[in-house]
């Protein structure tokens, strides 16, 4: 019995059978395999497998990639060392009339004395707030100007432009950021006990209410960006030196014969990254913090322009003024840019393998 039966055609158009078709219509009917029903419009919802397809090709784009990974290790690294964060921002802004704060350990043993593990924390959650867009900004847009930069029909960028990508991703980070930082300082400092300062225990403001003080009594919108010229002068060749010096360190630490190196190599080569970057560029975070404070009362500083600050420091502390919490920035710098850059190429890495055409 055959099955091979023609579609019914058009009224009006019916051809003679042929010899073929007589044999068929012969033979007894066969009923016919029931079509699945039309779609109502051309415009229907893809399938779900259609849809993760289309995001793991999203996600898996190097820029969309290095964004998200990015925001990921700035939240890391900034909890990690969270304690030596604020310890570092309070001894910057210590000026030589105020001595509560003496060394490492004591000062950390004084803030846990004082505010117990809260105090540890102080300013993290802003911090976090603001580091995750701005590394997520600044991982992505130092890929974006390494594109640019790249040399036509060139695989490598070289140092020089490195340092230029590094930079320019530094400013693009600081200006989009930029309010949230200048709020965390100010959270950090506030409930520090100076002892020139004779500040009540008392209920501190948050994030949201400090902004809006700082908005509604210090000049408005300016206020949210004061000292930014000094952090755009330190945060440019910081950042800078420290993809340049990370990208070179990552190369010396890959062993022969891998395209990359061991987790721990990751991390050497960011402590020493953050440590090189960190101690050429220190004095402009210095800077950076006292602009900060600049007006807030009780700190009593009153600079006019970055070299006004620098012959006042300089000329009341010393040129150890300008290095005033070096020693607690370095002691972090090891596992906050280590952990960084590692959570960085990590979570990159699994988001870059979710390419449907790997997949395959």
């Amino acid at each position: 019995m055959s099955l091979n039966r023609k579609p019914p055609t058009p009224v009006g158009d019916t051809p003679p059978l042929s010899k073929d078709a007589s044999l068929a219509a012969s033979e007894p009917a066969t009923a016919p395999t029931p079509s699945p029903p039309a779609m109502a419009s051309s415009k229907a919802i893809p399938p779900p497998s259609d849809f993760m397809r289309g995001l793991r090709e999203y996600l898996s784009q190097p820029v969309t990639a290095s964004f998200i990974a990015g925001g990921i290790a700035g939240a890391v690294s900034r909890t990690v060392v969270s304690p030596l964060e604020r310890l570092k921002i309070i001894f910057q802004i210590q000026g030589p009339g105020n001595s509560s704060y003496q060394g490492v350990g004591p000062a950390l043993a004084k803030m846990w004395r004082e505010e117990g593990w809260r105090g540890y924390m102080r300013g993290n959650g802003t911090n976090c707030i603001r580091i995750v867009p701005y590394s997520a900004v600044q991982f992505s847009s130092y890929t974006i100007y390494k594109r640019l930069l790249l040399p036509e029909g060139g695989t490598d960028l070289g140092t020089l432009r490195r340092l230029c990508a590094g930079a320019m991703a530094g400013v693009t980070s600081v200006v989009a950021t930029y309010p949230l930082d200048i709020t965390r300082t100010r959270l950090s400092v506030q409930s520090a006990s100076f002892s020139s300062k004779g500040v009540p225990h008392t209920k501190l403001p948050g994030m949201w209410a400090t902004m809006k003080t700082m908005y509604r009594t210090e000049g408005g919108t300016i206020s949210l960006y004061r000292g930014l010229g000094p952090t755009l002068s330190g945060v440019a060749p910081y950042v800078g030196i420290n993809f340049a010096t990370y990208e070179a360190m990552r190369k010396f630490m890959t062993p022969r014969g891998e395209a990359n190196p061991t987790a721990l190599g990751k991390l050497c080569a960011g402590a020493v990254s953050g440590a090189v970057a960190q101690s050429v560029t220190y004095p402009f975070d210095v800077l950076r913090r006292r602009f900060q404070v600049n007006t807030m009362n009780g700190l009593g500083y009153q600079y006019k322009n970055i070299w006004d600050a620098i012959s006042i420091i300089i000329r009341a502390e010393g040129i150890r003024g300008m290095y005033k919490g070096l020693l607690p920035n370095l002691l972090k710098v090891a596992p906050s840019i280590g952990s960084s850059f590692l959570s960085f190429e990590i979570a990159r890495d699994l988001l870059v393998a979710l390419d449907p055409k790997l997949m395959i």
